[in-house]
C-alpha cells in the first residue's frame, strides 16, 4: 500500500436532497451530510470529526438518528444496490454495528427511515414503484414484518415511530396518511382516509396518539387516533413591492446544474414534482418539528411558524414568525431569502433551532430571541456560513496567505481561510463563473465568468473588479508562479496578460478542441495545456511556439500537471489511465481500475500524487508511480471530483466536487520522512482598503464619536433626574413601611391569640378524627381477613386448574409427536415409492428408444445393401431390362418414401419421450422442496417444543427458589419476634426523655418572651429621649435664628453710624441724625432689661441642656450594657434550642431507623404466615391471619399484589399504634420551631418500600 495518507480535517457543503439531513447529537453537537461523508460539527469550538460513508456508495438517500443518540442510521446506494449502515455514534471514532445489505424482497433504494422509542427496531420506506415499509430488528438483522404502503407509484416522503410506542407507525406521501401497528407478526392499518387526498409532504408526533400533518397547498391537520380534530392554512405573509411568483424563483433556480442522472432524486425534487402548478403559490410544508410547547413548520420559502398549543383546548395557535436573512451579498438581495426549507431540528434544550434550505444552507435561531421580538418577525442566523449550492467549476490558492479562492454556477465567488476554516469573502453576480485563479500575494483574483473575464481586488470587505476583458465563458484562468503573468482560456485559444500594464501580450493557438486545463512551470518559462482534442502542449511562452506535443485523439484530457523539475507532464481523462509524457512521448501508462480521473495534483516536493475520480473519490499514491494496485484510496465526494490542489507549503489538499462541497486534507508520509517544507516568512495579514472606503470609516468614526459624547451627558442627565426621583421615592416608601410596620405589630398579636384558640380547637377535632379511624380499621381488618380467606381458596382451584392443563398440554404435545412422526415416515415412504416407480418408467422408455434406433439402423443397412445389388443388376442388364428398370425405380420411390414417414414419426417419438423425461424430473423438483419444507416445518416445531421445556424449567426453578425463601423466612420469624419485644422496651425511656425535653423547651420559650417585654421597654425608654432631644433641637434653632436677627441688626446700625459720621462738621445736622438714630434703635425703655433678661435665659439654657446631656449619655450607656446582656442571652437560649433540636432530629431518626427495622421484619414474618400458621400464635392476636400449606405459585403478579395490600394494612396498623403513643405521652408541636411530624416520615418510608 501506497505511505502517503490523507486524513480530512474540514468541509464546507452541505447535501441538502437527503432526507432528515440535520440533527442534534448533544446540546452543542450537530450532524449533518456533506459530501460522501456524515459531519459531526461542535458549533462552539467550531471543529468537525467525519463518519465516512460505505466504499463504492453513488449516493446517499437518507438518515435517521436514535432516540437515544447512540446510533446513527445511513441509506446508501452502493453499485446500484440499497445499503443500510448503522454506526455507533459513542465510540470514537464511530464504527458500523451493522450493515443491512441482503434482503428478500425486490427494493432499488430507501428513502426515509426511523428508529424506534428505544432503538432496537428500524422502519425504512423504498421507493416506488415496490413502495414497501420494512420493520426490522436490526440488530439480528431480522424483518419483523413488510406491507406494501402504495400500489399507485405516488412517493412516500416519511416514515416515523410515535415517540412512546414501539408498535405504532405513521406513513405520509402523496396522497396517503396511513396510521399502522405491528401486531401479531404483521402490520395493519388502523385508520381510514375520509374526505380529500392530499399530497402530505412532513408530519411530526406531539403526543402518544397526537400527529400535526402539512401538505403542499399550505395546510395543517391535527390527528387523534387517526382522526381529525383541527385543521388550519397557513397565509401568505409577502410584501407588496418586490415579491415575486415561485414560477420565476424556478427559473432563476434552473440555470444551477444538479448532480448528473444517475445519482437518485432526492426527496425535495419528487416533492416539487408532485405539486402541481396551481398550487405554486401556496406555502408547502416541507418539514415539521415538535417541542414542549407546540411545533414549528416550514411556511413556503424563507419562512418558519411556530404554533403553541391553547391551553383550554386541544388546538395549536399561531404564537412566532421567524423568517430567513436577505442577504446583501447576493445579485438580488430580495429574493436571497426565498429558499424552501427542507428540515428543522430542536436542540435537546429546546434552546436553538437549526434550519436547513434548499440551496444547501444551514441557518439557526436561539429560541429566546424570539419571545423577545414580540409583534415582529424573527430572524435566522448561518450556522457556519453561507456556503455554495452548486457544482465547484474553479479552484485556487495562494503563497502568502492561507486563502482558497472557488467559484461556483450558483454565480458566487468565495474566499476561505483554512487555518482558520472561516469564510472571508462572499459576492454573487449575475452572470456564472467558471474558472478562478489567485494571485501569489493573495491581493487580487481573475475570474472566468459566462460575459467576461474579470480582474479583481480582495478588499477588506469586498471584491471590487478592476479590469474587464472581453473573454466569454473562459473555463480555465491562472497566475503564474511569480504572478506578473496570467493566462486565460477562450475556447481553443491560450490569451496570456501581464498584471503590470494588463495587456494581452501573448495569444497561444493550436488546440482543436477546447481546452480544459493549463499550468505554469516553476520558473514560469513555459505553459502546459490538455484538452478535448487529445492533445498535449508545451508553450514557451518567449516564442510563443510549441516544444513539445502529445496528441491521442481516443482521450479527452481532464487536467494536466507538471514535476517539479519540469521533465514529465501527467495527464489523465476519459480513457481510464493517468499519463506520463515526456519529450512528446508518453513512457508509461497507469491503469486507473474501472474508474475515470477527472483531476490530479502533484507536490511541490514531488514525492506525493493525489488523483479525483468521477465517483467522487480521492487517491494518494507515491512517486514514482506504482504499476500495481498501490494507493490510498478515500471516500470524500458525492460527485465526480472538479478540481485539485495542494498548498505551497505541501501541507494540505484542497478539493472541490458538482456536489458544492470543499474539501480541506491534511497529508503526510507515513514513512516519516519530511514532507514538511519550513515558511522562512510567516502569512501576510495585510489587506487591501481604498482611499474613499477608509475616509468613509473615518467620517463615520467621527460622527459616532460625536453621537457618543451627547449619548453620555444625555444619559447622565437622565441618571441625576433618575436619582432625585428615586431619593424621594425611598423616603415616601421608608415613611409607608413604618406605619405598615406598626399596623402588622398589631395584626400579629390579634393573629396569635386566634392562633392559640384554633390550637385548642384543632386538638379536640384531632381526637375525634382518631377515635373514628381507629373504629374504621378494626371494621376493615375483619373484612380484609374474609377476603383473604376467599382468595386462598381460589388460589389452590387455579393451581390445580393449571396442573391439570399442564398435564393435558403435555400429552398433546407427545400426540403431536408420536402423529407427525409416522405421517412424515408414511410421506418419505410414499414418496420414495413414486420416485421408484417413476425412475422404472424412465428406464423403460429409454430402452424403448434405445431398441427402435437399432432397428432403424439396421433396416437402413439392408436397404443400402439391396440397392447396391438391384444397381449392378440394372448396370450389367441395361441395354435389354430398361422398362423393368424404371419401374423398380418407381417402387424404391415408394417404399424410399415410406421410409421416410416412418423415420419422422421416430423422431417425434424420441422428442415426446424427452419431453416426458423433463416433466418428470421437473415434479421430480418439486417433490424434493416439498420435503425440504416438512423438515423446516419439523425443525420449527422441535424448536417450539425445546423453548417450552425451558420455559416450564425456568417456572419449576423460580417456585423451588421461592420455596427455599419461605423456608427461610420462617426460620428467622422467632429471633424477629424478639428483636420487635426488645426494640419497643428502647422507645419508652426515649418517648420520656422526649417530654423532658419539651418541658425545658417550653421554659425557655417563657424567658424568651420575658426578655422580648423587657426589649419593648428599652425601646419606649429611647422613643422618650430622642423625643426630648428633638425638642432641644428646636429651641436651639430659634435662639440660632435670634441670634442672626441681632446680627443684622447690629449690620445696619453700623451702616447708619457710618452715614451720621459724614456729618460731623455740621453739628446740626448731625444732631438730627444721632436723634434719628436714637428714634431707630432705642424706641422701647425696657430695652437694657430686656438684654438682661436674654443673658439669664441663655444661661439657664445652657445649664439644662448640660443636664440633659449629661442624663442622655448615662441611659446610653445603660442601653448598651442592656443590650449586650440581652445578646448574650439571647444566644445563650439560640445554643440551647440548637442543641436541644439536634438531639430531637435525632432521636427522630433513631425512632423512624427502629420503626423501619420493625417493620421490614413484621412484613417478613407475614410473609412466612403462609408457610407456617402454627407460628402464628406466638405474635400478637392483632396480627393473627388464615394461612394455609404452602402452594405451588400460579402468577406472580397476583402474588406480589396480595402482599402489598397485607403491607399496607400492617403499615396502617403500625401508624394507629404510634398516635395513640404519642396522645399518651402528649407529643405536641412547638410554639417556635415546627418539626416534621412522625406521619410523614412514615408516609415517605411507605413510598420508598413500595
Amino acid at each position: 500500500m501506497s505511505a502517503v495518507v490523507a486524513q480530512s480535517l474540514h468541509v464546507f457543503g452541505l447535501r441538502s436532497h437527503v432526507a432528515n439531513n440535520i440533527f442534534y447529537f448533544d446540546e452543542q453537537i450537530i450532524i449533518f451530510p456533506s459530501g460522501n461523508y456524515c459531519v459531526k460539527y461542535n458549533v462552539d469550538q467550531k471543529w468537525q470529526k467525519f463518519i465516512p460513508g460505505s466504499d463504492r456508495s453513488q449516493a446517499m438517500l437518507a438518515l435517521s438518528i436514535s432516540p437515544n443518540r447512540r446510533y446513527l442510521a445511513i441509506s446508501e446506494t452502493v453499485q446500484e444496490k440499497p445499503v443500510i449502515t448503522i454506526y455507533e455514534l459513542s465510540s470514537i471514532p464511530c464504527r458500523k454495528r451493522r450493515v443491512l445489505n441482503n434482503f428478500d424482497f425486490q427494493v432499488q433504494k430507501f428513502t426515509s427511515m426511523a428508529f424506534s422509542p428505544d432503538s432496537k427496531y428500524l422502519l425504512a420506506q423504498t421507493s416506488p414503484p415496490e413502495s414497501n415499509l420494512v420493520y426490522w430488528l436490526w440488530e439480528k438483522q431480522k424483518v419483523m414484518a413488510i406491507i406494501r404502503t402504495d400500489t399507485q407509484n405516488n412517493p412516500v416522503y416519511q416514515v416515523s415511530f410515535s415517540p412512546q410506542d414501539n408498535t405504532q407507525v405513521c406513513v405520509t406521501g402523496n396522497g396517503m396518511f396511513k396510521l399502522l401497528r405491528f401486531t401479531e407478526g404483521t402490520l395493519k392499518q388502523t385508520n381510514f382516509q375520509r374526505g380529500e387526498l392530499q399530497n402530505y409532504l412532513a408530519h411530526t408526533w406531539v403526543a402518544d396518539d397526537k400527529i400535526i400533518v402539512g401538505t403542499d397547498t399550505g395546510k395543517l391537520f391535527l390527528f387523534e387516533s387517526g382522526d381529525q380534530r383541527w385543521e388550519t392554512s397557513i397565509m401568505v405573509k409577502e410584501p407588496a413591492l418586490g415579491s415575486k411568483s415561485l414560477d420565476v424563483i424556478q427559473e432563476s433556480e434552473s440555470l444551477i446544474e444538479f448532480p448528473p442522472v444517475s445519482s437518485p432524486l432526492p426527496s425535495y425534487e419528487q416533492m416539487v414534482a408532485a405539486s402541481s402548478h396551481s398550487q405554486m403559490s401556496m406555502p408547502q410544508v416541507f418539514a415539521i418539528a415538535a417541542y414542549s410547547k407546540g411545533f414549528a413548520c416550514s411556511a413556503g420559502p424563507g419562512r418558519v411558524l411556530l404554533f403553541e398549543k391553547m391551553e383550554e383546548k386541544d388546538v395549536y395557535r399561531e404564537s412566532r414568525e421567524i423568517r430567513l436573512p436577505v442577504d446583501p451579498q447576493s445579485n438580488d438581495p430580495s429574493q436571497s431569502d426565498k429558499q424552501d426549507i427542507l428540515c428543522l431540528c430542536f436542540s435537546p434544550s429546546e434552546e436553538t433551532l437549526v434550519a436547513s434550505t434548499s440551496k444547501n444552507q444551514l441557518y439557526s435561531i436561539t429560541m429566546s430571541l424570539t419571545e423577545i421580538s414580540k409583534g415582529e418577525a424573527a430572524h435566522f442566523e448561518y450556522l457556519m456560513y453561507p456556503l455554495h449550492s452548486a457544482s465547484i467549476t474553479g479552484l485556487a490558492t495562494c503563497i502568502r496567505k492561507p486563502l482558497i479562492a472557488t467559484c461556483s454556477l450558483d454565480r458566487s465567488v468565495r474566499i476561505w481561510n483554512y487555518e482558520t476554516n472561516t469564510l472571508e469573502l462572499y459576492k454573487e453576480y449575475q452572470e456564472e463563473a467558471y474558472s478562478i485563479s489567485l494571485h501569489p500575494s493573495g491581493h487580487f483574483v481573475v475570474v472566468g465568468f459566462a460575459d467576461k473575464l474579470r480582474l479583481m481586488n480582495l478588499l477588506i470587505d469586498d471584491i471590487r473588479s478592476f479590469k474587464e476583458y472581453s473573454v466569454r465563458g473562459s473555463r480555465e484562468c491562472s497566475f503564474s508562479n511569480g504572478g506578473h503573468l496570467f493566462a486565460a482560456v477562450n475556447g481553443n485559444v491560450i490569451h496570456i496578460y501581464t498584471t503590470t500594464n494588463l495587456e494581452n501580450i501573448l495569444s497561444l493557438k493550436g488546440h482543436t478542441g477546447k481546452i480544459r486545463s493549463v499550468v505554469w512551470n516553476a520558473d514560469d518559462s513555459k505553459l502546459i495545456s490538455g484538452g478535448t482534442d487529445g492533445a498535449v502542449y508545451e508553450w514557451n511562452l518567449s516564442t510563443g511556439k510549441r516544444e513539445t506535443e502529445c496528441v491521442l485523439k481516443s482521450c479527452s484530457y481532464h487536467c494536466v500537471t507538471i514535476s517539479p523539475d519540469a521533465k514529465i507532464i501527467f495527464a489523465v481523462g476519459t480513457d481510464y489511465t493517468l499519463k506520463e509524457i515526456a519529450d512528446s512521448s508518453i513512457l508509461r501508462e497507469i491503469p486507473a481500475f474501472d474508474v475515470i480521473y477527472t483531476a490530479i495534483a502533484i507536490s511541490h516536493s514531488g514525492r506525493m500524487m493525489f488523483v479525483g475520480t468521477s465517483v467522487g473519490t480521492i487517491r494518494a499514491m507515491r512517486y514514482p508511480l506504482p504499476l500495481q494496485k498501490e494507493f490510498n484510496e478515500y471516500q470524500a465526494h458525492a460527485g465526480p471530483v472538479t478540481k485539485m490542489l495542494l498548498t505551497f507549503d505541501d501541507q494540505f489538499l484542497l478539493t472541490t466536487a458538482e456536489d458544492g462541497c470543499l474539501f480541506t486534507w491534511k497529508v503526510f508520509d507515513k514513512d516519516g520522512r519530511g514532507i514538511k517544507r519550513e515558511r522562512e516568512v510567516g502569512f501576510a495579514e495585510e489587506v487591501l482598503v481604498t482611499k474613499t472606503d477608509m475616509e468613509e470609516k473615518a467620517q463615520v468614526m467621527l460622527e459616532l464619536k460625536t453621537r457618543v459624547e451627547e449619548l453620555k451627558m444625555e444619559n447622565e442627565y437622565q441618571l441625576r433626574l433618575k436619582d432625585m426621583n428615586y431619593s424621594e421615592k425611598i423616603k415616601e416608601l421608608t415613611d409607608k413601611f413604618l406605619q405598615e410596620m406598626e399596623s402588622l405589630k398589631t395584626k400579629n398579636q390579634v393573629l396569635r391569640t386566634e392562633k392559640e384558640k384554633q390550637d385548642v380547637s384543632h386538638h379536640e377535632h384531632i381526637e375525634e378524627l382518631l377515635d373514628k379511624q381507629s373504629r374504621e380499621l378494626q371494621d376493615l381488618e375483619s373484612c380484609n381477613n374474609q377476603k383473604l380467606l376467599l382468595e386462598y381458596e381460589k388460589y389452590q382451584e387455579l393451581q390445580l386448574k393449571s396442573q391439570r392443563m399442564q398435564e393435558e398440554y403435555e400429552k398433546q404435545l407427545r400426540d403431536n409427536d408420536e402423529t407427525k412422526s409416522q405421517a412424515l415416515e408414511e410421506l418419505t415412504e410414499f414418496y420414495e415409492a413414486k420416485l421408484q416407480e417413476k425412475t422404472t418408467l424412465l428406464e423403460e422408455a429409454q430402452e424403448d428408444v434405445r431398441q427402435q434406433l437399432r432397428e432403424f439402423e439396421e433396416t437402413k443397412k439392408q436397404i443400402e445393401e439391396d440397392e447396391d445389388r438391384e444397381i449392378q443388376d440394372i448396370k450389367t442388364k441395361y441395354e435389354k431390362k430398361l422398362r423393368d428398370e424404371k419401374e423398380s425405380n418407381l417402387r424404391l420411390k415408394g417404399e424410399t418414401g415410406i421410409m421416410r414417414k416412418k423415420f419422422s414419426s421416430l423422431q417425434k417419438e424420441i422428442e415426446e419421450r424427452t419431453n416426458d423425461i423433463e416433466t418428470l424430473k421437473g415434479e421430480q423438483v418439486k417433490l424434493q422442496g416439498v420435503i425440504k419444507s416438512l423438515e423446516k416445518d419439523i425443525q420449527g416445531f422441535k424448536r417450539e417444543i425445546q423453548e417450552r421445556d425451558e420455559t416450564i424449567q425456568d417456572k419449576e426453578k423460580r417456585i423451588y427458589d421461592l420455596k427455599k425463601k419461605n423456608q427461610e423466612l420462617g426460620k428467622f420469624k422467632f429471633v424477629l419476634d424478639y428483636k420487635i419485644k426488645e426494640l419497643k422496651k428502647q422507645i419508652e425511656p426515649r418517648e420520656n426523655e422526649i417530654r423532658v425535653m419539651k418541658e425545658q423547651i417550653q421554659e425557655m420559650e417563657a424567658e424568651l418572651e420575658h426578655f422580648h417585654k423587657q426589649n419593648t421597654q428599652l425601646e419606649l425608654n429611647i422613643t422618650e429621649l430622642w423625643q426630648k432631644l428633638r425638642a432641644t433641637d428646636q429651641e436651639m434653632r430659634r435662639e440660632r435664628q435670634k441670634e442672626r436677627d441681632l446680627e443684622a441688626l447690629v449690620k445696619r446700625f453700623k451702616t447708619d453710624l457710618h452715614n451720621c459720621v459724614a456729618y460731623i462738621q455740621e453739628p446740626r445736622l448731625l444732631k438730627e441724625k444721632v436723634r434719628g438714630l436714637f428714634e431707630k434703635y432705642v424706641q422701647r425703655a425696657d430695652m437694657v432689661e430686656i438684654a438682661g433678661l436674654n443673658t439669664d435665659l441663655q444661661q439657664e439654657y445652657s445649664r439644662q441642656r448640660e443636664h440633659l446631656e449629661r442624663n442622655l449619655a448615662t441611659l446610653k450607656k445603660k442601653v448598651v450594657k442592656e443590650g449586650e446582656l440581652h445578646r448574650a442571652d439571647y444566644v445563650r437560649i439560640m445554643q440551647e434550642n440548637v442543641s436541644l433540636i439536634t438531639e430531637i432530629n435525632e432521636l427522630r431518626r433513631e425512632l423512624k431507623f427502629t420503626r423501619s427495622q420493625v417493620y421490614d421484619l413484621e412484613a417478613a414474618l407475614k410473609l412466612t404466615k403462609k408457610v407456617r400458621p402454627q407460628e402464628v400464635s406466638e405474635t400478637e392476636p392483632s396480627k393473627d391471619m388464615p394461612s394455609t400449606a404452602p402452594t405451588m405459585r400460579l402468577n406472580e403478579q397476583e402474588e406480589t399484589g396480595r402482599i402489598i395490600e397485607m403491607q399496607r394494612l400492617e403499615i396502617q396498623r403500625l401508624r394507629d399504634q404510634i398516635q395513640e403513643q404519642e396522645q399518651v405521652t402528649g407529643f405536641h408541636a412547638l410554639t417556635g420551631v415546627r418539626l416534621p411530624s412522625l406521619s410523614n416520615s412514615e408516609a415517605d418510608f411507605e413510598v420508598k418500600t413500595n
